[in-house]
């Protein structure tokens, strides 16, 4: 699975997206990976693999917005 695919299957399935969950986070004080993980786990309702991928945008947004645009342009090189 891509990482734009667990985004968009978060998105689908919360509501919510990257930035939401990232604000979340930091309103809550959560800064470690254990922390987040659990919280998404937990309170968030989210499988291990989700919540690792919205852990990773929330500690990087600019890597986590330039993997889903990498697996956006792949996806539509393969269209073609």
């Amino acid at each position: 699975m891509t990482y734009k695919a667990y985004i968009d299957n978060i998105k689908t399935r919360t509501g919510k997206g990257p930035e939401q969950y990232r604000a979340m986070a930091k309103r809550k004080g959560l800064t470690k990976h254990s922390e987040l993980l659990a919280w998404l786990k937990t309170d968030m309702g989210l499988g291990h693999g989700h919540a690792n991928a919205i852990i990773l945008y929330i500690k990087d947004p600019e890597l986590g917005k330039r993997k889903t645009s990498e697996d956006a342009k792949r996806k539509a090189a393969k269209k073609r």
